[in-house]
């Protein structure tokens, strides 16, 4: 297959190289448009688009009591998507790829900005929120003066896009979010990542539980108190708002719902909120899948003989586990329709293409072109996902909870299982490890840990949510599986990375149960439970001393490890009992 050129980014993400030939139409039709305007063709909010986006009565009142000039201003409510592809092409310079997707670009930021994030000190959360490098403090005023300038800035625009639907799939638990945008764009990122109203639900919509200001494209003032940066990402919970300025990366959106849920569900409703994937068997069986980026999470979850609940976002409730969004936000960087055609396919019309580059005769993605960033992604309807269960809930307690993590000091077991405090500590610990050549500066294995394997989400102090996990497992008897998809032999350079056929086999053996029959034995420091054997894997690789040729570069190495470990969970130790503390390695 020939080689897709790179094609640079233009001036405007995404605009074609003028054509001479052309040039004289397309003043006539910039001309054409003001003239329009000028005319008074634009029709103002209110009059002829009620009956299409139908914010009325109240819902008209709540945009011009929070500011916005309905005068000026034309808002469009859940629009089809087509209008937003319109829209987006015509005013963001936004191409249609050859498979249908829209592609866009999110400007200078390409990621998040998680020194960016800030939440409001007020009465209502304080006594909740960890505060700290992760959640870092706001003052009430300061969110105002963001807030204003937000919304002065979307008073400018002349298309302001509204989007109301769901976070949550269980309608007991579910709560109703209000995007306000000033981009095409952003309006269809979320109408694919939250979950999509029925003409009734939207009729009913009423007041939202949370509303979102993206005035991305506008900088907050780095003169502000408390500002750092022109980026500001900025949740307060007793206004129930959040306001984004300074950045047009749409995982901003995303992600900001995805803390305030992990807010809401454990204060509000007691529930778990969790960073992880979910799928479910033929007969039921739940299995919840954790684990930071590069461990196989999204690969090992998708299995076609399982139906796949959701690939990142979950509330493990009283009534069972279920979905917080709507769609799928997947990385694209180096994506093959042969390794992964459940994502491949799932690029198509209503899906959003986020800073990929193509070519510009055929229309052709370029998954292979990092050149914007090593971040392009998607966001697609969960619904373009052929096993998708919908709607994306089940109706009972995990069976099989799936740390996954890359160890590339090659000294973790390819598969042990956890008791319930060492769940709990590898819960706190969130560990993976990057090697060598995956960014600037990393020559050596290193070690990372983000606790819950989501800190940059999470809101509450790790143990309040590790503390709940451990209550579910004991009373829904969930077992607890530690997977290395990393090193076995010997770590990064010497041994090799464990095969993905034998991770899918231990990953099989959890699923039919064969694994939890197996005998167990325990290894040395970290005092890991192995299976003496696992149906399709070699029982050499099973454990890791023996797959080392080196005993003493092993034990230096294991030594190593359990030292990083335990310095990592100091900030922990103080808020955990005894028993969870014991059950890290022991020197």
């Amino acid at each position: 297959m020939p080689s897709i050129p790179r094609t640079a980014t233009p001036l405007r993400h995404g605009e074609e190289p003028e054509d001479p030939a052309d040039k004289d139409a397309l003043i006539f039709a910039k001309r054409l448009s003001v003239r329009r305007s000028e005319l008074g063709l634009r029709v103002a909010f209110g009059v002829r688009l009620q009956p299409t986006y139908g914010l009325l009565g109240k819902d008209l009142d709540m945009f011009s009591e929070a500011g916005f000039d309905m005068s000026k201003i034309h808002l469009k409510r859940n629009a089809p998507v087509a209008q937003l592809y319109e829209d987006a092409i015509k005013y963001e310079g936004a191409v249609i790829a050859a498979s249908g997707a829209l592609i866009n670009f999110s400007g200078k930021k390409t990621g998040r900005s998680p020194k960016d994030k800030r939440i409001v000190f007020e009465e209502t959360s304080k006594d909740d929120v960890w505060w700290g490098a992760i959640n870092i403090q706001m003052d009430e005023h300061t969110f105002e003066i963001n807030r204003e300038r937000a919304i002065d800035y979307l008073n400018t625009r002349d298309n302001v896009y509204v989007f109301d639907g769901f976070a949550g799939w269980d309608p007991k638990y579910r709560i109703k979010v209000r995007i306000i945008a000033s981009r095409a764009y952003h309006a269809l990122f979320m109408h694919n990542m939250l979950i999509r109203p029925t003409p009734k639900e939207l009729e009913e919509f009423g007041t939202p539980d949370f509303t979102v200001y993206n005035a991305g494209q506008f900088p907050a003032n780095r003169f502000t108190a408390g500002m750092t940066s022109q980026t500001s990402v900025e949740v307060n919970f007793k206004r129930r708002e959040m306001v984004i300025l300074g950045t047009e990366y749409a995982g901003e959106m995303k992600k900001g719902i995805f803390s305030v849920m992990h807010y809401l569900q454990p204060t509000k409703f007691g529930n778990l909120s969790l960073h992880s994937s979910a799928n479910e068997g033929p007969d039921g069986d739940v299995s919840l899948f954790f684990g930071l980026s590069g461990t196989g999470k999204t690969t090992l979850s998708a299995d076609p003989r399982r139906s796949l609940i959701g690939d990142d976002e979950h509330v493990w409730s009283d009534n069972g586990v279920f979905n917080i969004e709507g769609g799928c936000y997947a990385k694209c960087v180096g994506l093959d329709a042969q390794k992964e055609p459940e994502i491949f396919n799932a690029i198509r019309f209503g899906s959003i293409l986020e800073n990929v580059t193509y070519d510009y005769n055929t229309r052709e993605p370029n998954y292979e072109d990092t050149g914007i960033t090593e971040n392009t992604r998607c966001a697609y309807p969960i619904e373009y996902i052929d096993n998708a269960k919908l709607p994306c809930m089940a109706n009972s307690q995990p069976k099989n909870i799936i740390y996954l993590t890359c160890d590339a000091f090659g000294v973790l077991p390819p598969v042990s299982l956890l008791d319930e405090h060492q769940a709990q500590y590898w819960f706190l610990s969130g560990y993976t490890s990057k090697t060598p050549g995956t960014e600037d500066g990393i020559a050596e294995p290193t070690p990372t840990f983000s606790t819950c394997f989501g800190a940059p989400f999470i809101v509450l102090h790790p143990s309040r949510y590790a503390t709940m996990l451990a209550k579910k497992m004991t009373a829904s008897k969930t077992r607890c599986w530690l997977v290395n998809t990393g090193w076995t032999g010997g770590a990064f350079g010497t041994g090799k990375r464990c095969p993905l056929k034998y991770t899918r086999a231990i990953i099989d053996a959890i699923h039919n149960g064969s694994l939890a029959q197996a005998n167990f034995s325990k290894t040395p420091v970290f005092n890991l439970a192995i299976p003496d054997q696992v149906e399709g894997v070699p029982a050499d690789l099973l454990k890791p001393e023996a797959a080392w040729s080196d005993k003493n570069s092993y034990k230096e190495t294991v030594n190593k490890l359990a030292g990083m470990f335990s310095k990592a969970f100091e900030r922990y130790a103080d808020e955990c009992s005894p028993e969870v503390v014991a059950a890290g390695p022991q020197l």
